[in-house]
């Protein structure tokens, strides 16, 4: 089954993320394709490159660029979440003097567009958080 999630609550507030991230393993474990997980509203905070949570904790961030890397998942922030955030894609930071270098490894900026491609490719859709 091809699954695509959308997670809209911010790393550290909500169960949200985490849940997202246990189904996904679940899901891949299971033979399940994960074919695309779209960060949306306060989402957009689980690609924070200079997210740093204590040593102690769980680094939710970090578990999404591996994600990518040992699973080839497709990890996309919305563009407008993420400006009216700071978090810029280095294009449009250039252009207003923004931080170039907002998004972890493993993410990319785009727009609703490959969230409506996610739901009409995926047999599917999965969102997590309000």
């Amino acid at each position: 089954m091809k699954i695509s999630v959308q997670i809209n609550a911010s790393p550290y507030q909500h169960q949200a993320a985490d849940t997202a991230w246990g189904f996904i393993q679940a899901a891949i474990a299971a033979g399940h394709e994960v074919y695309r997980v779209f960060f949306y509203h306060d989402g957009v905070y689980n690609a924070a490159r200079d997210s740093r949570p204590p040593s102690d904790e769980r680094d939710i961030v970090k578990r999404w660029s591996t994600l990518r890397v040992e699973h080839n998942v497709d990890l996309v922030v919305c563009v407008s979440s993420a400006q009216r955030r700071g978090l810029l894609e280095t294009s449009v930071a250039k252009k207003v003097a923004g931080y170039e270098h907002a998004l972890a490894d493993g993410f990319r900026i785009a727009g609703l567009g490959l969230l409506m491609e996610a739901v009409i490719d995926s047999d599917r859709h999965i969102t997590f958080g309000e």
